[in-house]
């Protein structure tokens, strides 16, 4: 068994069902290459699954992606994460799980402060990153699922994801 503390979060700003996601563009790594794309170029192709996650390795990082993976989201949405990690990290991941996904590299967690889901990291000053956060987005970014752990490690409720693109999709 595991044995680590919960904590508590502080309280997200996240954008909400019915608002319009911020737009930003980071390099996106897929399983080849990483160019500077627009998350508004991303949306056009299709309804989307914007998933936030920790640096690449941690263990909620692969918890979330294996469970999306098992459930095979990719088929369905657009499938896009977001982290502090390097393309370079965001490459081996791709190889390691996260099928059909692209991960948007995001370094300084500016995109994390945006979307008013970063989490400062204990004992290390000025050092932050992305808590666990789902959007699902549609076409023009309007959020259609809205999801961010308010403790640390907390996941999210895969069944209600699923639940949100079934509906979105039309299934």
């Amino acid at each position: 068994m595991v044995d680590f503390e919960v904590l508590s979060l502080p309280e997200a700003t996240h954008p909400e069902v019915g608002d319009t996601a911020p737009d930003f563009t980071r390099p996106l790594v897929n399983g080849e290459y990483w160019e500077d794309t627009a998350l508004s170029t991303v949306t056009d192709a299709g309804p989307t699954l914007l998933v936030f996650h920790p640096m690449d390795g941690s263990f909620p990082t692969t918890y979330i992606w294996n469970e999306i993976d098992d459930r095979g989201f990719a088929s369905d949405v657009q499938l896009v994460g977001v982290s502090i990690s390097s393309p370079y990290e965001h490459g081996a991941l791709l190889e390691e799980r996260a099928d059909g996904a692209r991960l948007f590299s995001d370094p300084a967690a500016e995109i994390a402060e945006q979307y008013g889901i970063e989490n400062p990291l204990d004992g290390m000053t000025g050092v932050r990153e992305h808590r666990p956060a789902v959007f699902l987005l549609d076409e023009s970014r309007t959020v259609h699922y809205a999801w961010a752990a308010d403790e640390w490690p907390a996941f999210p409720e895969y069944d209600a994801v699923e639940a949100a693109i079934d509906e979105r999709v039309g299934r």
